[in-house]
């Protein structure tokens, strides 16, 4: 799971990989959801915490986020938002003045699928506001297997997504959209 969040706060998977103990790696780049997300998966040793942000060529050294001092003006929904892009936050009607730019440390998903000496995967679940596409596109150019792939479409640029599309047809995907994702 890339974007991992807190491993609460609109998470689909949570429930899943805790009630059939499923091995799963969850990565999440933003510091303060990453310490909730170790405490939200503490003691389970099948579920492994990545304190990073995917990224292709190591482009992503920063993220955007809403400055905890101002998470009291806005839903709870906010903390989810972070973003590679300042603009997404300002579209989500965030003020400028209330953002704030965290340093992270990236990775390719190649890297992480070589770390943990993968052979197989089911699922690769992506929600990184915007970014998901380049995610995706890096995925499908090494394709080592053919998971479930489910992504947040709707933020990704539009020139992004017409390739993903593409990408996914000529590697003989089949899918569709389920809200803001696409499966």
């Amino acid at each position: 799971q890339i974007g991992a969040n807190d491993g609460k706060r609109f998470d689909n998977l949570n429930k899943f990989i805790k009630s059939i103990k499923t091995k799963a790696i969850l990565i999440e780049p933003i510091k303060k959801n990453f310490e909730e997300l170790k405490v939200n998966y503490q003691k389970l040793k099948y579920v492994k915490l990545e304190n990073l942000a995917i990224s292709v060529n190591n482009e992503i050294n920063y993220l955007f986020k809403v400055d905890e001092k101002y998470l009291k003006y806005y839903g709870d929904h906010v903390p989810g938002i972070t973003s590679f892009n300042k603009q997404h936050l300002i579209d989500h009607g965030i003020k400028r003045n209330h953002i704030i730019r965290e340093k992270v440390s990236s990775s390719s998903i190649k890297k992480i699928i070589f770390k943990y000496k993968l052979k197989n995967l089911d699922l690769l679940y992506i929600d990184t506001e915007g970014y998901d596409g380049k995610i995706v596109l890096d995925f499908l150019n090494i394709r080592l297997f053919n998971p479930i792939i489910i992504f947040e479409y709707i933020h990704i640029d539009n020139k992004i997504f017409q390739k993903v599309v593409k990408k996914l047809l000529i590697s003989k995907y089949k899918f569709f959209p389920i809200n803001e994702n696409l499966v």
